[in-house]
């Protein structure tokens, strides 16, 4: 894979259930411990996933609709063009 943006692109939603349980008990399907480099990646890697084929409500650290005295400006997409998100 020549970059980030293209390893989401061929994530599969069974290669997704797996990161996610790998991430969520520090351990790959064989039994190996994830290093704190691939914890951080794989967690990267579902998030980016997520922000492409899951909705809002049921992504990874949704906290549900807020508001916060500054109500600061929505953050920007850089990961991905907002035309290319389906």
């Amino acid at each position: 894979m020549s970059s980030f943006v293209e390893m989401i692109e061929n994530i599969t939603p069974d290669i997704y259930e797996s990161l996610k349980l790998a991430v969520e008990i520090g351990k790959w399907s064989d039994g190996r411990k994830l290093t704190q480099e691939q914890r951080e990646l794989s967690l990267q890697a579902l998030i980016a996933w997520e922000v492409r084929n899951v909705p809002e409500e049921q992504r990874i650290g949704y906290m549900g609709p807020q508001e916060c005295a500054s109500k600061s400006a929505p953050v920007p997409n850089i990961l991905f063009k907002s035309d290319a998100i389906h």
